[in-house]
């Protein structure tokens, strides 16, 4: 008899803190209306002596609820107050009057009340208002359980019995939150909207009824599971439905519920069909609360939810029916476009102020990805986009193509992407996905590698087993140029960031998609298909292109710009599609020169750029194949071979590219151009020299020195060449790049001339001719050019630069006299092995003198202080020399004439000098005087 009445005690004692509950807030409600019209009354201006007196108990004891009061100016404060409201008269009432107030209040005390900072909750209203609610939840649910535990281990109570009475529990906890919902304070409705009571017992008695069906079907087994389903889901949905009174978190309790229902009814026999209609209603319960509330963390873990059984579905089924999931994820996306969040946050996000230029893009990106509503976007993305990808891993047999699924859910999240203002993520992950999973249906087993290397492998048919994949890649590739000039016409001018992404979408993905699925299903020989797929692309990016540029409006410039960027992608793509070896090399570059064309008739800033892509693409393919056609078809013929068009006409169209845009406005485009023509040109004309001097080959060989020293040439004549370009029309690249390819030929000269390439190191033969050998290709020929130039550059570059070029040349023709020498005395094989002579030895030393002597000369002559420094420098060898080497080496006459000379040049130069100075420092002579 304990037992019966300690619950009859317990429901009494709730039952007198519900009623005390009810009177309490009914008298602080009346008090709340009171205030409200005073509130109203001081607005109006009407003052009364009852008026002040009222304000000043108000002021004295109830600081707190004035404090809740001052937030009534947010955002949804009044809708709660008509929330919690007993009555839909009264809530009317509370809303007209705060309105009233706001709009009668004066500026000033509007403006008071606007800036009024918010007040910190103190330790006692945390403490009291909200922690003792939830810990009194929580209590409630513990205290039922424990009960129920306790009249279990005693066997007081039958298990029937056992389960009614925690049916009644939960049906009281449920009709107890309801009860003081309806005499609940607004006040405190605004200030504890996250730990309201009414709230806190619906939930715990929701949990309750949740226990007490499963426990029926799982634990006693009195219910069949068509009965606990349709049980577990009414409670689910009536605790959705009861949220829109209760708030967020009891509907995060029903969609939990929802979710876990199906997970906790077992059937032998399930019907997947049942399963997803289920959860697709939970779904739309919950977005159809969200959207009437204003949520945004439910809907987000309800797409979660919805996500993940899919992909578990997949992942654990020896047998997939595809219709279901993919039904509920469409169902899914069709709901967040038009139910939640629908057109809640479709507008166009309004422009930051003005900052600096890498700031503004920086916030700019940062801002696109940070749309409202982020969490529904991403969960959204991922719930559709991770069964898709997972229907490709699919271990157990599924009815319907992989890649049709695939297809339609990539294409609905496309949609998404391209339907509202907050949809960046849904657009970026659609295109990402698409990628992945084409990449992902490929050929199994082939070896592209070796494909490449051309190592005998053999392609399996291309036919109809590769036609879903196909289909697959190139339907989504349209699907997302659709996609993108649907946004574009309806939103892009609104909305520039997303336009520019979406036009990035239609500009890369589709050729991205076409690609792969040349590469993996294509005929890599010649392929119609792809090829006609890669010029309609093409021509319909240009019309877009068109149809923005008569738009007429600036926000359409930059995707504008891409999207002609990615009709020539299209159009390359075709280009491999059909052709191979010299003729794509070349096609590739008269497409190029074709939008420099264009540009006499549209002046898009892009055109200039085409150009330049184009030509580093045929450098990219030059680096890939040096050859263009392949060593086995390239002919031994100098110069007139495959290399001449191949590395030739694309260098001309470049140069014709550069001079057609000279006059055009941007800089860089122009730039990028002169010097990449520049580098072709350069380029083309090197590989036409290494491929005669190698013997009609191509290889990674070390050149000879004679190959060397014609690149030396080379660079220096086409420094010289850029040095007049820039003289006739001036540009930082033919200035800049005049100057690298002088410092490049000096380079050269420091690594391969004096060491690498030295017929003294390596012991090359030098030839017969005396004086026309290699020695003259090597060294003489190259001095005279860095002297040359050096002339040349006077006055017009750097002294620094001048001075570099001086001092090579003179390098240049010390190591062509001293090797000379070498030669006279050893003959054509002139290798450090052989040693060195006596009278070599002399001669070195005459050499040297000579040399200095007439770049002392030639330094007097041309008022040039670098050769007289270069004169002098010998002049210090040569006396090193004397003094070290052929003072121990030389004998007899030979060492006297060795000093005896160096004496006599040594005396010759300083008073040459002498003269030299005295003249300068002389004074001017005195004028006569007139007579």
């Amino acid at each position: 008899m304990e037992i019966p009445f300690l619950i009859l005690a317990l429901i009494a004692a709730f039952i007198y803190t519900l009623v005390a509950s009810i009177r309490n807030s009914s008298r602080i409600k009346s008090l709340e209306r009171e205030v409200l019209n005073l509130k109203r009354l001081m607005a109006a201006g009407v003052t009364s002596p009852a008026t002040a007196q009222a304000e000043s108990v108000e002021s004295v004891e109830n600081t707190d609820f004035e404090a809740e009061e001052k937030n009534r100016d947010l955002p949804g404060a009044a809708a709660s107050q008509a929330e919690y409201a007993s009555e839909p008269e009264e809530a009317a009432a509370i809303v007209e009057a705060e309105d009233v107030a706001r709009e009668e209040a004066p500026p000033a005390l509007a403006n008071e009340t606007a800036s009024a900072p918010a007040t910190k909750e103190s330790f006692e209203s945390l403490l009291g208002a909200r922690w003792a609610v939830w810990a009194g939840g929580l209590a409630l649910a513990l205290g039922g359980i424990f009960l129920v535990k306790y009249s279990i281990e005693s066997g007081l109570l039958s298990p029937a019995v056992r389960l009614s009475l925690a049916a009644i529990f939960g049906l009281v906890l449920g009709l107890a939150g309801e009860a003081i919902r309806r005499k609940a304070v607004p006040g405190i409705a605004a200030a504890y909207s996250n730990a309201m009571i009414p709230g806190v017992l619906t939930a715990a008695g929701a949990l309750t009824l949740f226990g007490v069906v499963y426990a029926a079907y799982g634990v006693y087994g009195y219910i069949g599971s068509g009965t606990a389903f349709i049980l577990l889901g009414l409670v689910a949905f009536a605790t959705i439905g009861l949220s829109l009174l209760h708030g967020q978190a009891l509907a995060g309790l029903g969609l939990l519920g929802s979710m876990l229902t199906p997970a906790l009814i077992s059937s032998e026999t399930p019907n997947i069909w049942a399963l997803f209609v289920f959860l697709t209603i939970s779904w739309l319960a919950t977005a159809a609360a969200a959207r009437r509330q204003g949520w945004t963390v439910v809907p987000s873990l309800a797409n979660a939810g919805l996500g993940l059984w899919a992909l578990g579905y997949i992942g654990f089924s020896e047998t997939i029916n595809a219709e279901p999931p993919t039904l509920a994820l469409l169902i899914m996306l069709a709901g967040t476009i038009f139910l939640w969040p629908g057109k809640h946050f479709d507008t166009p996000p309004a422009e930051a102020g003005e900052t600096a230029a890498p700031e503004r893009r920086a916030i700019r990106a940062i801002r696109l990805l940070l749309r409202p509503s982020l969490a529904i976007n991403l969960t959204v993305s991922m719930a559709v986009i991770l069964p898709a990808i997972g229907f490709l891993f699919a271990s157990g047999g599924i009815d319907t193509h992989p890649a049709l699924i695939v297809s339609a859910l990539i294409a609905a999240l496309a949609a998404l992407g391209a339907a509202r203002h907050y949809a960046v993520w849904p657009a970026i992950i659609a295109a990402l996905g698409a990628q992945t999973a084409v990449a992902l249906m490929s050929r199994q087993g082939i070896d592209f590698i070796g494909l490449i290397n051309d190592t005998g492998v053999t392609l399996p048919p291309v036919g109809t087993g590769y036609t879903a994949e196909i289909a697959m890649a190139l339907g989504l590739g349209a699907v997302f140029v659709l996609c993108a000039f649907s946004f574009l016409k309806r939103k892009g001018a609104d909305d520039a960031d997303f336009a520019q992404l979406w036009a990035g979408i239609a500009a890369l993905f589709p050729v991205w998609l076409a690609t792969a699925s040349f590469v993996e299903y294509g005929n890599l020989g010649r392929d119609w298909l792809h090829a006609a797929y890669g010029l309609g692309l093409g021509f319909v990016l240009i019309a877009g292109a068109e149809w923005l540029h008569r738009q007429n409006n600036e926000a359409y410039r930059k995707p504008l710009n891409i999207l002609v960027l990615g009709s020539f992608a299209a159009f390359a793509l075709s280009l491999h599609t059909l052709t191979e070896g010299l003729a794509t090399t070349v096609l590739l570059s008269v497409i190029g020169f074709v939008y420099v064309l264009a540009s006499r008739y549209r002046n898009w800033d892009v055109l200039p750029w085409v150009m330049a892509v184009a030509s580093v693409a045929v450098l990219g393919r030059i680096a890939w194949e040096p050859t263009i056609v392949g060593p086995q078809n390239l002919g031994l013929t100098p110069v007139f071979n495959a290399l001449l068009p191949g590395y030739g006409i694309p260098a001309l169209l470049a140069v014709a590219s550069a001079w057609l845009l000279r006059d055009w406005p941007g800089v860089r485009a122009k730039n990028f151009l002169q010097a990449i023509a520049s580098v072709m040109g350069l380029l083309a004309v090197a590989i036409l020299i290494r491929h005669a001097m190698n013997g009609g080959t191509l290889d990674n060989s070390v050149p000879t020195l004679g190959e060397q020293s014609i690149y030396t040439l080379l660079t220096i004549g086409f420094s010289g060449v850029l040095m007049t370009l820039d003289l006739k029309s001036p540009s930082p690249v033919f200035r800049y790049g005049s100057m690298i390819a002088g410092v490049i030929a000096v380079i050269n000269v420091l690594t391969m001339h004096f060491f690498t390439l030295n017929p003294y190191f390596t012991g090359e033969n030098t030839g017969r001719i005396p004086f026309l050998n290699l020695l003259s290709i090597g060294y003489l020929l190259p001095a005279l050019a860095y002297g040359g130039l050096a002339y040349y550059a006077r006055g017009k570059r750097p002294a620094a630069y001048v001075s570099m070029l001086a001092v090579a040349g003179a390098a240049l023709g010390f190591a062509w006299a001293t090797l000379s020498v070498r030669r006279f005395w050893q003959g054509e094989n002139i290798a450090d092995w052989k040693g060195f002579l006596q009278g070599e030895t002399y001669s070195y030393s005459v050499v040297w003198l000579l040399i200095g002597v007439l770049l002392l000369i030639l330094g007097s002559r041309f008022n040039a202080r670098s050769l007289r420094l270069a004169s002098a420098a010998f002049v210090l060898i040569s006396v090193a020399k004397a003094f070290l080497i052929d003072m121990s080496n030389l004998e007899g006459v030979l060492r006297a004439l060795s000093f005896i000379g160096l004496g006599a040049v040594l005396i010759g130069i300083g008073l040459f000098y002498q003269k030299i100075l005295t003249r300068k420092n002389a004074p001017p002579a005195p004028r006569q005087a007139d007579t």
